[in-house]
């Protein structure tokens, strides 16, 4: 009887830890987005903010697709143009297959609009790919960059292991749409005479870093 009682505590804890045993070794692919919506506010030409931002962009990918659209007047709106997701395969039926639930489908980012825009991709450890689009608006009193990006990751299972000690030496994929996204913006704000604020953000972010020196750690 004395062992029995001796063994309860070890067996609660057995109990109690399976939980969290089988959530880690559960396997589970996740679809991420991210986007970051600034106000650029400043004299300098498109052109020259363009190059700011395809230099930042430069830093973390290996090739990019850009163009520089010919706006379609030459009178400023006063209200700046913002990027939409759009599924170029709705209303099919491949569309309906790949938009179940945990899934976010065909969405793509469209920069109808835009001044300047870019797309890109990296691949990063333990991701199918980091996907990368970003516009540049221009308006009366300067410019708006949207920047967003998606990725799939896989989480759990017997491969997790190595999957948690290759982000530990080269990054999650979290960490590097993060750095992506602020050596764009630092870029300008380094190059430029420009006036930045934050307007849109998921995630939320905590503090100013795209204030900080191109160089700057990523926080």
């Amino acid at each position: 009887m004395k062992f029995r009682y001796l063994l309860l505590p070890f067996v609660t804890a057995l109990l109690t830890g399976c939980g969290t045993a089988n959530n880690y070794l559960a396997q589970k692919t996740k679809t991420v987005e991210y986007y970051r919506i600034f106000d650029v506010k400043t004299d300098v030409s498109r052109q020259a903010i363009a190059k700011a931002a395809s230099d930042g962009l430069g830093r973390n990918v290996g090739s990019a697709e850009e163009a520089t659209p010919i706006p379609s007047s030459n009178v400023l709106p006063e209200t700046p143009g913002r990027f939409q997701l759009v599924n170029p395969f709705e209303g099919t039926r491949l569309a309906a297959l790949a938009g179940g639930a945990g899934s976010l489908g065909f969405r793509m980012a469209t920069c109808d609009g835009a001044v300047w825009t870019a797309k890109a991709r990296r691949e990063i450890s333990g991701s199918n790919n980091l996907n990368l689009t970003a516009c540049l608006f221009q308006y009366t009193d300067g410019y708006h960059l949207n920047l967003y990006a998606v990725f799939t990751k896989q989480e759990g299972g017997v491969f997790q292991v190595s999957r948690d000690m290759a982000n530990a030496m080269v990054g999650t994929p979290e960490e590097w749409t993060e750095k992506m996204f602020l050596d764009v913006i630092r870029s300008i704000q380094a190059t430029t005479p420009s006036k930045i604020e934050l307007l849109e953000a998921q995630p939320e972010i905590a503090g100013t870093p795209w204030l900080d020196s191109l160089d700057a750690p990523t926080r």
